[in-house]
């Protein structure tokens, strides 16, 4: 039974911008979101950066991609790039 369960496992994709690149097929990326505070119900963004695998070196900053968990590459690899978002293919300014 557990390994049917295992083949059916839900693979969260994060949406997020290129905001490292100087590692070796390694890029940082940075990933936004709102949460809502409990007691005060107001929103407010929080932003959580992930170290993700680029076997080629394909992207570069301000890139936006997608990212899925994947077995740890190193320390603090634990996510691929898959492919550029296509929401938005274009680079963001800052």
């Amino acid at each position: 039974m557990t390994s049917q369960s295992s083949k059916n496992k839900i693979i969260v994709r994060k949406r997020g911008k290129v905001v490292s690149d100087k590692a070796d097929k390694t890029v940082v990326v940075s990933i936004d979101s709102f949460k809502t505070h409990p007691m005060y119900k107001k929103k407010y963004k929080v932003t959580k950066k992930y170290k993700a695998h680029d076997p080629e070196n394909r992207f570069k900053m301000g890139d936006l991609v997608e990212i899925i968990p994947c077995r740890p590459m190193s320390r603090d690899k634990r996510h691929k790039v898959i492919y550029p978002s296509t929401q938005n293919n274009q680079k963001i300014e800052n």
